[in-house]
């Protein structure tokens, strides 16, 4: 099965939206292609002594709004070293977009190394040797006022600190935190992080429902995928009155109307492996799972998982994506029409770019804020975007999905206007 290109995808969602704006072909053009999409090859001293050369990308997109801003990740896709580029350049899109609409002055980026460190079992030294040679290799590039990179796919915050001590010493031995985000509390890593693409879906979800008269309290939530997104996402709806009635995860996916205590499955799953199993629950299959009767449904887990088959079927009043591309394109228009309100990937699942932001501001300040003052800044920006996202959806007559589009690439393009072309 040949891989659908994610740059041409990306591409079309920047057309769909230049369309809506009238924006002209050269503008258009210009905020097509990343600025500078960097290859580079990473030899490696293997614990067998042998040499081995890896590829790194790193794809900086836009910065009209503000330095460079999105993961590196160590993954290696169906497609290969080529499929990987595409992906990166449209993950780079993707964050300009995702950082223009939550109104945070960052730009898009994204890199990564073409490896799965888990499958080939890495050791620990030789992802370390791997990771510094990949900062050694894009530190030109990279910097607190230039490009902030962050942790994703099979990288965490060891990754970010070896980063940061790399790019350090090459600058003279210098304390720069604000080079990388996703960094431990002792390195000036910010409260809140763990829990934000959970709680920024959440704050999503409750303002949505006022907008819809759907009262929180009492409301029923099926969560598809029950990792941190969306265990986080479960945890403070229950918060707000909320009742999780079904969860899934990689073995599977259970249910029961009368409720299910989130932290209790949280637990289960850690003691067994699976939420599957869980006491009073029953197995369902994942097409049962997202078309359950509901109040609001949150996937959370893997992209094309909502296909027109499925969007046929659905019985919920919002769908909420904290995963990246959960819903299929073909599928938007049959959502649309069943008047589901849809919050888009871009806007639900942004509370990890906001805490992102916020721990570089905090770095750059040397001053650092309390779990509470850093959640309310980020619900500051979550909601606001939901709100603008809300007002281009009723002025436009257009889904969510292509008002959020709307609402970044318009921000990004005054601020292009703004500064015009030099030299």
């Amino acid at each position: 099965m040949v891989q659908a290109d994610p740059f041409k995808n990306a591409l079309k969602q920047l057309d769909d939206a230049c369309s809506i704006l009238k924006i002209d072909k050269g503008t258009r053009d210009y905020l097509a292609e990343p600025n500078k999409v960097l290859r580079v090859k990473l030899p490696v001293k293997m614990d067998n002594g042998k040499i081995r050369t890896f590829i790194g990308f790193r794809s900086q997109h836009n910065n009209d709004r503000g330095p460079y801003k999105g993961g590196i990740r160590y993954f290696d896709p169906e497609g290969g070293v080529e499929y990987m580029e595409k992906e990166v350049k449209a993950l780079s899109s993707w964050m300009t977009w995702k950082c223009a609409v939550v109104d945070v002055p960052l730009g898009g980026g994204k890199g990564g190394i073409f490896v799965n460190p888990k499958k080939e079992k890495l050791s620990e030294g030789e992802l370390e040797r791997l990771t510094r040679r990949f900062a050694y290799a894009i530190s030109e590039i990279i910097g607190p006022q230039k490009d902030i990179p962050a942790p994703d796919v099979y990288t965490t915050g060891k990754e970010m600190s070896q980063i940061m001590d790399v790019y350090g010493k090459l600058a003279g031995n210098e304390y720069q935190p604000g080079v990388i985000t996703g960094k431990p509390l002792s390195l000036g890593g910010s409260l809140a992080r763990n829990v934000a693409t959970g709680l920024g879906c959440a704050y999503c979800i409750r303002d949505a429902a006022k907008t819809i008269g759907l009262k929180l309290k009492g409301a029923k939530v099926v969560i598809q995928g029950y990792g941190n997104a969306g265990t986080f996402a479960a945890e403070y709806l229950e918060k707000m009155g909320a009742k999780i009635i079904a969860v899934s995860d990689t073995k599977g996916s259970i249910i029961n109307p009368k409720g299910l205590d989130s932290k209790k499955v949280l637990e289960f799953k850690n003691k067994t492996g699976s939420v599957v199993g869980y006491p009073g629950s029953k197995k369902i299959t994942t097409e049962q799972l997202l078309t359950t009767k509901c109040d609001v449904l949150v996937p959370a887990a893997l992209e094309n998982q909502i296909n027109a088959s499925i969007a046929k079927k659905l019985q919920c009043r919002i769908i909420a994506e904290a995963a990246n591309g959960p819903t299929m394109p073909e599928a938007d228009p049959i959502i649309y029409q069943k008047k589901i309100l849809v919050i888009p990937d871009i806007l639900a699942n942004s509370g990890g770019v906001c805490i992102s932001y916020l721990e570089w501001v905090q770095n750059n300040m040397g001053y650092y804020w309390s779990f509470d003052e850093v959640a309310k800044k980020m619900e500051d920006h979550i909601t606001r975007g939901l709100r603008d996202t809300l007002a281009l959806s009723k002025k436009h007559k257009i889904d969510m999905r292509r008002a959020a589009m709307v609402l970044a690439v318009g921000r990004v393009v005054e601020a292009f206007k703004a500064k015009g072309l030099w030299p």
